[in-house]
């Protein structure tokens, strides 16, 4: 590693010994595939000074002492600005697990246009344990997204459930986009009302997995592929082939830091082409208007 991190050997994972050497060095490895998807990305850094058994935190706004070569971009917030770093490198990467990041958590939307999204994306969040339920609803989202002439992209999120993605042209803002992902999500639920909610709270809910869309809002953020997540084991957020989603076998955390290296050696990232399936929101949007 070209960048020096301070505490190489401080645990970070007890019950596994993976250290911040140990997770940095997973970092640079996997940033071959991971960066196309971070790029110029505002980042929330989800820090563990003590490790995953002590209290984390989010942090946003870059200090002082981070050093000029690494990148920022200032964004407006309601009141003033917030400076986030941004990644374009593997140094970056390891930097910021030097600075105790296990997860970068990053914008849907690029440096250069903060506005407008890239990407939109639906949190499948189960209520229970039935990972198959979470598997099939997540194939009823693609369909959706197929119906309306987008493209599914499915990601196990290292923790309980499933990320469904569609990349979008540059076009549209975030209030749009939002809009959309929220009226589709009401779809979901509407077409499947004895499986899937938007109903946030939990009580509600009654046992029925939620599809979350508020994610596709201006500064919010989602897990990246190949992110670690700070769960005993060092899970990874996985992007998948669509067809693994009828696996039995799949598990959210199927994949760790030891682990999902092998697949892309073996299988590559199933995503690396996700950007050439963008498309606009104009046509989705009438369709969806039509399904309502």
């Amino acid at each position: 590693m070209s960048v020096e991190i301070t505490h190489p050997d401080k645990v970070l994972f007890p019950a596994d010994g993976i250290t911040k050497a140990d997770l940095a060095a997973y970092y640079e490895r996997v940033s071959e595939w991971m960066l196309p998807h971070i790029r110029d990305r505002p980042v929330s850094m989800q820090r563990f000074p003590d490790g995953i058994e002590g209290q984390g935190f989010f942090h946003k706004d870059v200090p002082d002492y981070f050093p000029d070569w690494l990148r920022r971009v200032e964004v407006p917030k309601e009141k003033g600005t917030v400076t986030h770093a941004t990644t374009h490198n593997a140094d970056t990467l390891v930097y910021l697990v030097g600075q105790n990041t296990i997860t970068p958590h990053v914008w849907l939307s690029r440096a250069d246009r903060v506005w407008q999204p890239d990407r939109l994306v639906f949190d499948l969040d189960p209520a229970g344990h039935d990972f198959a339920a979470v598997r099939r609803a997540a194939r009823w989202t693609g369909d959706l997204l197929r119906q309306l002439g987008l493209g599914p992209f499915a990601q196990v999120t290292g923790s309980r459930g499933i990320h469904v993605w569609a990349p979008l042209r540059r076009r549209a803002g975030f209030d749009e986009v939002r809009a959309f992902a929220l009226d589709a999500a009401a779809v979901l639920a509407k077409r499947h009302p004895d499986d899937l909610t938007v109903e946030f709270r939990k009580a509600k809910r009654g046992g029925r997995i939620l599809v979350d869309a508020l994610r596709n809002g201006y500064a919010q953020t989602a897990v990246p592929p190949y992110a670690v997540r700070p769960r005993p084991g060092a899970p990874v957020a996985t992007p998948l082939e669509w067809e693994e989603l009828s696996d039995s076998r799949l598990r959210p955390d199927r994949w760790t830091v030891k682990t999902v290296l092998r697949r892309l050696a073996a299988k590559g990232d199933p995503w690396a082409s996700i950007q050439s399936h963008a498309r606009g929101l104009s046509r989705p949007r009438r369709r969806l208007e039509a399904l309502r």
